[in-house]
């Protein structure tokens, strides 16, 4: 009698800049026979480049990232190759966030609080071609939508372009335009123009308080 071939694992490249908590995420991950981890990153620009190169079937990214926001990587990975699904992994519960990510192509949205229960899970369901998001979420999302508060207000945030969005990231993280250039891989003076913009566009004059703006969108950690 024919066996029926085992099913391969879903290749899973992992993004979470604390090592520490990248490994708690590995074994969760790794507990579940049908997945396999293939990559780990700690860096938003680290997983768009081994997203390239390993092509798993699921990215599981920080919202928070170093060097290119998890967002911001998230829309950078899906350019290149739209049938990577990615699953958000944030501490923010607020609605707004949850539309950014799914705005920016993610397919899935878990609390790290929940994610003992929620992750492989969510990965699993990703894998499937379905969405996913924490309980807990939904039910905000749900609340939300009921009440018509995603639909209120515009938000200058969505006026930035993806790479003025990078060079936003990059100035809060302490980097200087040449140090930003070099990691985006343009000229100095085109930061420049990209800072300027930024800063018109978001009525911000001052470095220390695009900062401040760049904490309270989730970009950067606060320190």
């Amino acid at each position: 009698m024919a066996t029926t071939p085992a099913a391969k694992p879903i290749r899973v490249l992992l993004a979470e800049d604390h090592a520490l908590v990248r490994q708690g995420f590995r074994r969760m991950l790794e507990d579940d026979p049908r997945l396999q981890v293939v990559g780990e990153v700690g860096t938003g620009m680290a997983a768009v480049q081994q997203c390239a190169q390993l092509k798993p079937d699921v990215v599981v990214m920080d919202i928070s990232m170093p060097e290119l926001g998890g967002l911001e990587a998230t829309a950078e990975i899906l350019k290149a190759d739209p049938d990577v699904r990615v699953l958000i992994l944030s501490m923010y519960s607020n609605p707004a966030y949850v539309k950014k990510a799914f705005d920016s192509g993610a397919r899935g949205y878990i609390l790290k609080d929940a994610l003992e229960v929620d992750l492989a899970q969510a990965v699993l369901a990703l894998s499937r071609g379905e969405a996913y998001m924490s309980p807990a979420i939904s039910d905000l999302m749900i609340e939300n939508l009921k009440t018509g508060a995603l639909q209120a207000g515009g938000d200058a945030f969505d006026t930035l372009t993806l790479r003025e969005k990078e060079v936003l990231q990059l100035i809060a993280a302490g980097k200087s335009n040449k140090e930003i250039a070099t990691l985006l891989g343009i000229s100095p003076n085109t930061v420049a123009v990209h800072r300027a913009h930024v800063m018109d566009r978001l009525g911000i004059h001052r470095t220390a308080e695009l900062v401040l703006y760049a904490v309270q969108k989730g970009l950067v950690q606060p320190k």
